[in-house]
């Protein structure tokens, strides 16, 4: 299969990262945003974190300095939506994405999956397709206890050096997150193992996304 090209090295790519807590952008595209600095494509980001009160906010903007050196311009916008009532906050979650809207204009949004499991995370998917609505969208995944992985259709392969500082940088900076049984470097690199095997990546190592509605031209 002949992989398509996001942006080649030497090209600017604008890329909004919509998360609804302080990890999830670097869990679900972490590996992504490493590969496309490494291969010298110019990125300039707009790191988006909805749920991001005190110290994980702190915790986010570490994270993003970190997984974005290298990036021509990066920005980091923290709001303070209370964690597992985003539906209930709907209204005000969209008014806040309309003004983000009105600041950005990016080329690639990586946001949520449409059925993640999560409440918060399937929020801002839906408010995702709803404000942004010309823009091509990428959904990522991020693995957890209700075994809600689906089936994508689109990977970035990467190798062992962008893999091993995405799970670097994920224990540096979320101690906060260190006591879920889940959130582990064997995770993370499991799933990261099986999309690599189920796009042939020469890494070993990729992420999905769930691409719904692209054009070529």
């Amino acid at each position: 299969m002949r992989p398509l090209t996001l942006a080649a090295p030497g090209d600017r790519l604008s890329i909004l990262c919509l998360g609804a807590h302080s990890d999830d952008i670097e869990i679900g595209a972490g590996g992504t945003l490493l590969t496309l600095i490494a291969r010298g494509v110019r990125l300039d980001v707009a790191w988006c974190v909805l749920s991001a009160p005190g110290e994980r906010a702190r915790e986010a903007q570490r994270s993003a300095d970190a997984f974005l050196a290298g990036a021509m311009q990066a920005e980091v916008r923290c709001a303070a939506f209370a964690d597992g009532l985003f539906p209930e906050q709907g209204a005000a979650m969209k008014a806040w994405m309309e003004d983000l809207k009105r600041h950005v204009t990016p080329d690639v949004i990586l946001t949520h999956r449409r059925d993640d499991a999560h409440q918060d995370h399937r929020t801002v998917s839906r408010l995702t397709w709803n404000v942004f609505r010309d823009h091509l969208i990428l959904e990522y995944e991020i693995p957890k206890w209700d075994g809600d992985l689906g089936r994508p259709n689109l990977y970035v392969p990467f190798g062992e050096a962008e893999m091993g500082r995405k799970v670097a940088f994920l224990d540096e900076h979320f101690a906060s997150q260190r006591s879920k049984d889940w959130f582990d470097e064997e995770t993370f690199r499991g799933l990261a193992r099986l999309r690599g095997a189920e796009c042939r990546s020469t890494g070993r190592y990729a992420e999905a996304f769930v691409m719904r509605k692209a054009t070529i031209g």
